[in-house]
């Protein structure tokens, strides 16, 4: 089974060379790794070009991260596709072997797992895990959704339920899943182990004033799928959070 997995990125230099080494490592025999780079001003192409098992390389101007995902998605030609960022890694060699083996079912159509955030410049210094657990139909109620740097999606049901909506800016990611799992009530399979490390600082939790732009924002993500989330759903989102400094592993 090929898998298809989208690297976004713009002046990521600095850790590239980490999340190409890890996709290199990746003992599943059928992957196809696209870059999908923002006209990069440093050498990020230069560290790209120098990995020989990515498939394709498109340097072009974009509207920003999503923007380069949905050129990455309509690129891909693999039956499942995953999205790596370009400081993020994969937590050992076997994680697309491990996703392909769910994928061997013909009736699963989304995956998702565990999450690791660890500091920026130690991967192996973990600050909070991700635990995702078992997806129902009302998580999303609960504040609950999916670490989307382990989303993994046949590409039928992009041609089903649309790609990265811009507008959404920062939230694109929660409700493209929200719109997928809760709207379309597409299932989705949990793979019950750690398989992304994900570098902090992320742009919707680096700040208060950050914070209450992506709650709107969340709240925009309901209100564009016609749904109505509970009064406290989105109080709960953050809130979540705290549950993974007391997880650690």
């Amino acid at each position: 089974m090929k898998i298809s997995l989208i690297t976004a990125t713009y002046n990521s230099a600095d850790t590239l060379r980490d999340t190409l080494q890890c996709i290199q490592e990746q003992d599943h025999p059928d992957i196809e790794h696209i870059i999908i780079d923002g006209k990069s001003t440093d050498n990020t192409l230069q560290i790209a070009e120098a990995f020989p098992h990515i498939a394709k390389i498109i340097s072009e101007k974009d509207k920003g991260i999503y923007d380069a995902m949905n050129k990455g998605i309509a690129t891909a030609t693999g039956e499942v596709i995953g999205i790596l960022n370009s400081d993020d890694v994969y937590a050992h060699p076997g994680v697309i072997s491990a996703v392909a083996k769910v994928f061997e079912d013909p009736a699963v159509q989304c995956s998702y797992a565990d999450l690791q955030f660890v500091q920026r410049d130690d991967l192996y210094k973990v600050i909070r895990t991700w635990n995702a657990g078992e997806y129902h139909k009302k998580s999303f109620y609960y504040g609950w959704m999916p670490p989307h740097p382990t989303f993994f999606v046949r590409r039928k049901v992009y041609d089903k339920a649309g790609l990265f909506n811009l507008e959404r800016g920062s939230a694109a990611d929660y409700e493209l899943m929200l719109r997928i799992l809760l709207k379309h009530e597409i299932p989705a399979v949990y793979i019950k182990q750690v398989i992304t490390k994900m570098r902090v600082g992320g742009v919707s939790t680096a700040s208060l004033k950050n914070r209450i732009k992506a709650n709107h924002r969340d709240r925009q993500a309901w209100k564009v799928n016609g749904l109505d989330p509970y009064f406290f759903t989105l109080y709960m989102k953050p809130l979540r959070k705290l549950g993974q400094f007391l997880k650690r592993s």
